[in-house]
């Protein structure tokens, strides 16, 4: 792979149960899991970094995240955690204490380069809360970062969207304070994306001057229902990642990616030309 290329794939909304146990009596959270793994090992080239934006287990206790981590150890490629408001971050600590980003801190932000590319990570969970907030001291750790290096390309994450998505019981849970991300997002064009999960969904939106993406679920999604008073519903809909390819003449692309093994490829032509 180029030097200049750096590829960051996002997986999102792991909920690792301990024990075999299914998720909602019905996702096999773990086996997704590994589902994925498998697929990012596959990658051809392959990421330089995988990143994991929260829930990573269903809740937040120490069985749970040491399933997590005898199952990362089949990932074949470096990755780093987040906190979501499934998560413990007490016991995430303890569970990784190799993972030294972790171990700063009452809130797990933290900052990493990769390649070309900086991550910068704020943790958006409020305990014993389904929604998120980002308070004054992360924010101005934020503002602190993104001024070092107004000249590298950069990727904000948190599990919480600074959007609304539309689908009702899911807005009831969102960041609470988009606004103060905003402000300071928007005074640093070399954010070029804000990544989030939560929502178990791939959304799209434009925030503060930049693109806001979320990323599906990797086992289960939220269905689908943009109506104002639609039910907390969930589908076995196909789970997904994100892939953020950066390169420094071609700038940001995000790619959604398909988990598992689908028929093909075929090619499109043959050596007498395109195939009926």
């Amino acid at each position: 792979m180029s030097e200049a290329l750096t590829l960051i794939a996002q997986i999102s909304d792991l909920h690792i149960k301990a024990n075999g146990r299914l998720s909602y009596k019905k996702v096999d959270t773990q086996a997704a899991l590994l589902r994925v793994i498998d697929t990012l090992n596959r990658l051809t080239p392959r990421p330089d970094m995988v990143v994991i934006t929260g829930d990573l287990v269903d809740f937040g206790n120490a069985e749970e995240y040491q399933t997590l981590r005898t199952a990362l150890r089949r990932l074949q490629l470096p990755y780093m955690l987040m906190a979501g408001n499934h998560d413990d971050r007490q016991q995430l600590r303890a569970a990784f204490p190799d993972h030294h980003y972790l171990q700063r801190g009452e809130t797990l932000n933290w900052q990493a380069r990769v390649k070309g590319v900086q991550l910068l990570a704020l943790d958006s969970s409020v305990p014993q809360q389904p929604w998120g907030y980002v308070d004054q001291a992360q924010l101005e750790w934020l503002e602190e970062q993104l001024a070092r290096e107004p000249q590298l390309p950069t990727l904000v994450m948190l599990h919480h969207p600074p959007l609304v998505s539309g689908i009702g019981h899911m807005d009831k849970q969102p960041l609470r304070n988009p606004d103060a991300l905003a402000a300071i997002i928007r005074q640093h064009p070399q954010v070029e994306r804000v990544l989030s999960g939560h929502l178990h969904r791939s959304v799209q939106a434009r925030f503060a001057g930049t693109l806001a993406c979320v990323a599906p679920g990797v086992s289960h999604q939220v269905a689908f229902d943009l109506s104002e008073n639609g039910p907390a519903n969930f589908v076995l809909e196909p789970p997904g990642f994100l892939l953020h390819r950066w390169h420094p003449q071609q700038g940001m692309t995000t790619h959604q990616c398909a988990i598992g093994d689908y028929p093909g490829p075929w090619p499109f032509y043959d050596a007498n030309g395109l195939i009926d």
